[in-house]
């Protein structure tokens, strides 16, 4: 069994709004209810590690910045 992609932050995020609406709209039975949860908890742990990862090249962008102005000054 193979791994389905990894959604793009923008796609988890928007999944993950459409999950809250659903599990605030009501109307699910419990195991329903459960899999939107596990599915929401599964879309915020993506959006963290974009936006993690995100952080991690920002940071490195700057540093890179900041010791380049460094070696000019």
């Amino acid at each position: 069994m193979t791994t389905p992609p990894t959604p793009s932050y923008e796609q988890a995020r928007d999944e993950l709004a459409e999950v809250v609406r659903q599990l605030e709209q009501g109307g699910a039975t419990l195991e329903e209810s459960l899999g939107l949860w596990e599915r929401g908890e599964e879309l915020a742990r993506i959006c963290q590690s974009w936006l993690d990862g995100a952080k991690t090249r920002l940071d490195a962008a700057l540093s890179a910045s900041r010791e380049r102005a460094d070696e000019d000054a």
